[in-house]
């Protein structure tokens, strides 16, 4: 009887303790920001703007940004050699390979991504321009868990100051 039950019970646990992390994976679709996250992604990248998830862009895009360091959207953000190639391996390993980044979006930027535009579409554009907002690129701003990578629209908030006629852009 005992043996019966350990044959069921075993496997059937395995498959549950699969399809919960299987699932837990599909759910975030690759946008959760990765645990083992490099110290020189939040001291370098974090410094000037969100630490954006590598799984919010495919691999081809971040070699293309981490190969022009020194032209990064205007800005010289050249770093040591060290430093390019550990960051540049953990967002190849961490990039986006679900359907919605397969894309490259135009100039890398995600937010001309058609998965950004589709999810921002309603929002005009002078509400990214508030002084509380400043870009889209400014996830922060209204995603509470953009530094985790969660963008979850449960977990949107209103930026400070933008007046009355804009809040039905946000569900709070």
């Amino acid at each position: 009887m005992k043996t019966l039950s350990n044959r069921l019970i075993r496997p059937g646990l395995a498959g549950l303790l699969c399809l919960t992390a299987l699932g837990a994976a599909h759910a975030d679709g690759g946008r959760m920001m990765p645990r083992d996250m490099p110290k020189a992604y939040i001291a370098e990248c974090a410094a000037c703007h969100t630490a954006y998830s590598p799984g919010l862009l495919p691999a081809r895009s971040w070699q293309r940004i981490m190969t022009g360091l020194d032209k990064h959207y205007g800005t010289d953000a050249s770093l040591d050699d060290a430093t390019v190639r550990q960051l540049s391996t953990w967002l190849q390993a961490n990039a986006g390979t679900y359907k919605r980044v397969n894309e490259e979006p135009p100039q890398d930027r995600l937010t001309r991504s058609a998965w950004f535009e589709r999810k921002h579409h309603e929002i005009p554009s002078a509400v990214w321009k508030h002084a509380s907002i400043k870009s889209a690129a400014n996830c922060g701003a209204c995603h509470t868990g953009a530094d985790r990578g969660d963008f979850d629209d449960d977990n949107i908030r209103m930026p400070a100051g933008v007046s009355l006629g804009k809040r039905w852009y946000w569900k709070d």
